[in-house]
C-alpha cells in the first residue's frame, strides 16, 4: 500500500475520544466519520462487579436496543478517568461500538470513582483485567468472546492483560500503548515515564496533579503556571506543594525507586518474562509518547507468542500526529508548526472490522492488510511492510566532525560518513540552572500550553553555548528517507560525577528553519545498565549510547541533517545536578564541563536507517 496525499489537526480531546459534529456528515478534509449506528443503545449503570479479593469495581454496560435475547460480543474499555466523563456522552467509544451491535463494558479501575478498593498506578490492572473479562465472558447477553479498547492508560492496561492470556480475551486493540513497557528488552520505561534512565518531568507532573490522586473526590490540583512550578527544587516536593488537596499519589514512588528495584515490578509492566495470545492492533503516532515501544510490544508479541494464531496477526499503524489524536488527522493534518498532509486513514472501519472478525467470526479479509502501516513525514504518504526495520533499510553511520569549535550553528561542528581522524573534541558548560529548553517532540499531558507536542522550529536554541551543533551536506536530487530505529553513541568525558547526554536528529530547511524529528536522552551513570550505576572520573572517556526512538521521516532535496547535542532538555526532562546524588531530593547543583571526543579511538557518531529507491 502506497498513497500520496498533501493536508491539519485541531490539537483537541485525549484518551482516544472521538467527537465528529456528526456521524452522517463528511465534510472535506474532515477526520474520516465512524460508520452510522444501527442500533439505538440502552445503558445500565454501575453494576458493581466483584473482583476476586471481594473489591467491587463499578461497571456500565451499553447494550444496542432490541437485541435483549441475544447473546453479543464484548468490547470492554477499563480506564482511571471516570467512566462516566469518557463513555457516557451522547457520543463516545461506548455508544458507537454498542450502536454497532455489541455490549461494551465500561469500568472504572480500582480505587477510582465509582469503584471500590485501593489505587497504586498500574498495579491492580492484570488481575482486575482479567477478573473483568472472566465475569463479561459468563454474563447472559455474552457470547464469550472479549475485545478490549482504548488509548494511553486505556491501551497500557490491556497489553498488561494480554499477558495473562484470559482464553476468552481474543482481540486488542491497544493505542498509544507503550508506557506499558517496564523492564522489557532493558528499557525500564515504566508508564513512559523514564528515557535513558532519566525522570520524564513535564508530562509525570501533569498526569499525577490530574489523574493520579489515590482517592476520589475532593478539590482538584489548585491553578498554578505549571511551567514555573517545574523550576522548583526539590523535585520530589513538587506534588505536595501543587497536587491535588488532601489526596495522596504515587509521585514519590515513582521519582524515587531505583529503577531495577524490587518495588516496579508489582505494577505489572511488561517484562521479558511475559507471554501472549491476542491477536491486536497497535496504534500510535510518530509525536506521541512511546511509538518505539508500540514497535517493541508488536515484536515481543510475536516472539513471545503462545500460538501461531496470536503471532500471525500482530499489526501496527503509526500516525504522524500528537498524542491519541490518530483518528482526528485530517486534510491538512499540523503537528506543531508543520503541515504534514492527508494522514487520515479510515481507523473506524478498521476497528469494526478487527472485532467483526475476531468476536463475530466474519471472514472479511482483515487479517490479509499489511503487518506495518506507517506515515512517512515529509514525503506526507502512508507506506507499509511486514516487517520491521522494513526490507532494504541500510542502517549508514554519520561521524560527528569539528575542529573543536561545533558550539551553535555558526560553529564548524559537520556530519560525514568518512570517520574521524585526529580532531580536537567539543566542550560545553552545562549548568543546570539555564537548562536548554523543551521545545515540541514526543510530549503529552504536561497541563503546560507553552510545552506542546510535536515538530517545531529550533533554530535559535542553537544560538546557544552549550548546544552543539553538526549538520551534513545538503541532501541530493532524490532526497533522503530515514525508516526505522535511530540510535547514536557518543564519546563524553565531564568534570561532574554524573551528568546527561541528550540529542536530537533535526531537518534543516533551506530558510534556515530547523525541525525537530526525534530525540533522546542517557544519564551517564547508567551506561553499564540501569542495574549498575557507575559514577564518572574527571578526565576519563566513556562511551554513551542514546535511543533516539523511530520515525519514519524524507529530507527533501536541499534540507540537512543536523543533530544537536547538550546535556538538558527542560521541563520535558528533570535537571541532572550534575552532583552524582539522587537529583530528586537536592537543591544545589555544580556547573559540569563536558567533553564530546570525535576522533579515531573515539568516533561519536549516529546511525540512521536509510531507505533508498522509493
Amino acid at each position: 500500500m502506497k498513497r500520496r496525499h498533501s493536508m491539519a489537526l485541531a490539537l483537541a480531546l485525549v484518551a482516544g475520544l472521538w467527537a465528529p459534529g456528526s456521524v452522517q456528515a463528511v465534510q472535506e478534509g474532515a477526520p474520516y466519520p465512524p460508520p452510522d449506528p444501527i442500533h439505538e443503545v440502552t445503558v445500565e449503570k454501575n453494576v458493581m462487579v466483584a473482583m476476586r479479593d471481594g473489591v467491587r469495581l463499578a461497571t456500565d454496560v451499553y447494550r444496542p436496543a432490541g437485541l435483549d435475547d441475544e447473546r453479543l460480543p464484548v468490547v470492554m474499555i477499563r480506564l482511571p478517568y471516570n467512566k462516566e466523563a469518557y463513555a457516557g456522552g451522547a457520543i463516545s467509544p461506548a455508544r458507537f461500538f454498542a450502536g454497532q451491535g455489541y455490549a461494551v463494558v465500561v469500568q472504572d479501575m480500582r480505587g477510582k470513582f465509582q469503584s471500590e478498593g485501593d489505587y497504586l498506578v498500574s498495579a491492580a490492572d492484570r488481575l482486575d483485567g482479567y477478573d473483568a473479562v472472566e465475569w463479561a465472558s459468563m454474563q447472559p447477553w455474552s457470547n464469550g468472546r472479549i475485545g478490549t479498547y482504548g488509548c494511553s492508560y486505556l491501551g497500557e492496561n490491556q497489553t498488561q492483560l494480554m499477558a495473562m492470556k484470559h482464553p476468552a480475551h481474543v482481540a486488542a486493540i491497544p493505542q498509544a500503548a507503550g508506557g506499558s513497557v517496564g523492564s522489557a528488552g532493558g528499557r525500564y520505561g515504566y508508564f513512559g515515564i523514564y528515557e535513558g534512565g532519566v525522570f520524564g518531568l513535564s508530562a509525570s507532573f501533569g498526569w499525577f496533579r490530574s489523574a493520579g490522586a489515590k482517592s476520589p473526590g475532593g478539590a482538584p490540583a489548585p491553578q498554578i503556571e505549571v511551567g514555573g512550578a517545574l523550576w522548583e527544587l526539590p523535585t520530589i516536593g513538587l506534588m505536595d506543594r501543587y497536587g491535588p488537596p488532601d489526596r495522596e499519589t504515587d509521585w514519590e514512588e515513582f521519582l524515587s525507586e531505583p529503577l531495577a528495584g524490587d518495588w516496579w515490578p508489582k505494577l505489572g509492566y511488561l517484562s521479558d518474562e511475559d507471554r501472549f495470545d491476542t491477536p491486536a492492533i497497535h496504534v500510535n503516532s510518530w509525536y506521541d509518547l512511546g511509538a518505539n515501544e508500540t514497535i517493541q510490544q508488536w515484536r515481543m508479541m510475536q516472539d513471545r507468542a503462545e500460538s501461531v494464531q496470536a503471532r500471525d496477526n500482530q499489526f501496527v499503524i503509526l500516525s504522524p500526529t500528537p498524542h491519541c489524536l490518530s483518528e482526528r488527522a485530517t486534510a491538512n493534518t499540523v503537528v506543531g508548526e508543520i503541515d504534514f498532509g492527508d494522514a487520515r486513514l479510515d481507523y473506524w472501519a478498521i476497528y469494526l472490522r478487527w472485532f467483526d472478525h475476531w468476536l463475530r467470526g466474519e471472514e472479511n479479509g482483515v487479517t490479509d492488510m499489511p503487518r506495518v502501516q506507517y506515515y512517512t513525514l515529509g514525503r506526507n504518504e502512508w507506506n507499509s511492510a511486514n516487517e520491521w526495520p522494513i526490507p532494504g533499510v541500510a542502517f549508514t553511520t554519520l561521524y560527528l566532525h569539528s575542529g573543536g569549535a561545533a558550539n551553535t550553528r555558526s560553529g564548524d561542528g559537520t556530519l560525514r560518513s568518512e570517520p574521524p581522524g585526529s580532531e580536537l573534541p567539543d566542550r560545553f558548560a552545562y549548568d543546570p540552572g539555564d537548562p536548554v529548553p523543551s521545545r515540541g517532540g514526543s510530549v503529552c499531558c504536561t497541563g503546560n500550553p507553552l510545552d506542546q507536542p510535536g515538530a517545531f522550529d529550533q533554530s535559535d536554541l542553537e544560538d546557544r553555548e552549550d548546544v552543539l551543533v553538526y549538520t551534513s551536506e545538503p541532501a541530493g536530487d532524490a532526497g533522503l528517507e530515514v525508516t526505522g530505529p535511530v540510535t547514536a553513541v557518543l564519546h563524553v568525558s565531564s568534570s561532574a560525577r554524573d551528568t546527561d547526554f541528550t540529542l536530537k536528529l533535526i531537518d534543516v530547511y533551506p530558510d534556515g528553519r530547523a525541525i525537530n524529528v526525534v530525540e533522546g536522552i542517557k544519564r551517564a551513570r547508567f551506561r553499564e545498565g540501569y542495574d549498575r550505576p557507575v559514577f564518572m572520573e574527571p578526565g576519563q572517556t566513556y562511551e554513551v549510547a542514546i535511543d533516539l526512538h523511530a520515525t519514519s521521516y524524507w529530507f527533501a532535496p536541499g534540507h540537512q541533517v543536523r543533530i544537536e547535542v547538550s546535556s538538558s532538555n527542560f521541563p520535558r526532562f528533570e535537571r541532572n545536578l550534575n552532583t552524582g546524588g539522587n537529583n530528586y531530593d537536592e537543591t544545589e547543583w555544580v556547573v559540569a564541563e563536558n567533553v564530546i571526543h570525535h576522533s579515531a579511538a573515539s568516533p561519536s557518531h549516529i546511525v540512521l536507517p536509510v531507505v533508498s529507491g522509493r
